[in-house]
C-alpha cells in the first residue's frame, strides 16, 4: 500500500517537533519518555511551536536582523491558521495544528500565549497584574493545553468537577515552572534581554518570598496531579520533581549569586528521577 504524500509530511512534521524538544529541553524530553506514543508526539508538537515563538523574541530574530514584532505577528497568524487547516508548509506548525485539532485547543489559549511573547518585545517594570497576565499567557495556558492532550480519549471521561480540579492544577503547575525559570535565569534575562520578572538586585527576603510562592503553587497542583491518567501522572510528576529540586538548589544559593550564575539539576539526577518512575510503573503491574 502506497503511503500518501500528506501522511509522509505528517511523519516528517512529527519528527521535526521531536528534534526541537530534544535540542532545547533535557527535562521535558526525559519526562516525555514516560508517556504513550500519541501523547508524546502531541506534547512534542506543542513544545516545538512554543519554543520557536520563544526563539523569535529571545534573540534569534534580532541576530537575524529581521523585524521581530512583524515576524511574531506572522507566526501567530500561521499558528492560528494551522489550528483549523489540514496542512501547514511549516513542519512545526503542521504538527502543532494536528495536535490542536485532535486535542481541542482553544484559540484564546494560543492568543494569550502570543500576547505574553509580545510583551517581551517591550520589556519594562511589571506590576502584579502585569506579572500574573504574563504568567498566564506564557505558562498557565501551556498547562491547559498539556491537560487537553492527556485527557483526549480517556474513558471514562472525567467529570466536570474533576476536569475543573485538573485545570486549576495545570495552571498552578505551569505557573510554578515558569517562576522557577524566572529565578534561575534572573541574570541572563536582565543582561541579555533587559527583562526583569523579579528584582535583579535580589535580597534574601525577596528570594524567600518568591520561593514560598512557588512552593505554594506546587502544593496547590497536587489534587489535579492525582487525577491524571497513569502515564501522564508519571511524566508530570517527574517534571514536577525536577523543578522542585531546582527550586531547592535556588533556595540554598545565596541571593546575590543567583544573578551571576545559572544553577542546574545535574543530568544524572534527572535520569535517576526518570528511572525511579519507570521502576515504580513496573512494580505496580
Amino acid at each position: 500500500m502506497t503511503t500518501s504524500r500528506l501522511a509522509l509530511f505528517d511523519a516528517l512534521a512529527t519528527r521535526a517537533s521531536a528534534r526541537v524538544l530534544a535540542a532545547y529541553s533535557s527535562s521535558f524530553s526525559l519526562a516525555t519518555r514516560l508517556l504513550g506514543g500519541r501523547e508524546r508526539a502531541d506534547i512534542r508538537a506543542l513544545y516545538a511551536m512554543v519554543r520557536v515563538a520563544d526563539e523569535i523574541v529571545d534573540g534569534v530574530g534580532a541576530e537575524a536582523g529581521i523585524d521581530v514584532a512583524a515576524c511574531l505577528d506572522a507566526y501567530e497568524r500561521a499558528a492560528l491558521a494551522a489550528m483549523t487547516h489540514r496542512f501547514s508548509p511549516d513542519p512545526v506548525l503542521h504538527a502543532f495544528g494536528l495536535t490542536a485539532q485532535r486535542c481541542g485547543f482553544e484559540e484564546d489559549w494560543v492568543r494569550a500565549f502570543f500576547a505574553s511573547m509580545r510583551a517581551d518585545l517591550t520589556p519594562g517594570p511589571m506590576n502584579r497584574v502585569d506579572f500574573e497576565r504574563y504568567v498566564y499567557g506564557s505558562a498557565e495556558v501551556i498547562g491547559l493545553m498539556c491537560l487537553s492532550i492527556f485527557l483526549r480519549g480517556v474513558c471514562p471521561a472525567p467529570t466536570e468537577g474533576q476536569r475543573a480540579i485538573m485545570g486549576g492544577s495545570a495552571r498552578r503547575l505551569g505557573a510554578a515552572f515558569q517562576k522557577v525559570n524566572f529565578l534561575r535565569d534572573l541574570g541572563d534575562d536582565a543582561a541579555r534581554l533587559e527583562r526583569r520578572y523579579y528584582p535583579v538586585t535580589l535580597t534574601e527576603r525577596d528570594k524567600a518570598t518568591i520561593v514560598a510562592e512557588i512552593r505554594a503553587d506546587l502544593v496547590a497542583a497536587e489534587p489535579g496531579l492525582a487525577l491524571l491518567p497513569p502515564a501522564a501522572r508519571r511524566a508530570v510528576t517527574v517534571a514536577r520533581d525536577v523543578y522542585a529540586e531546582l527550586l531547592d538548589v535556588l533556595d540554598e544559593t545565596p541571593a546575590g549569586e543567583i544573578a551571576r550564575r545559572r544553577v542546574r539539576v545535574p543530568a544524572r539526577r534527572k535520569w535517576w528521577l526518570v528511572g525511579r518512575a519507570m521502576i515504580l510503573r513496573v512494580a505496580r503491574h
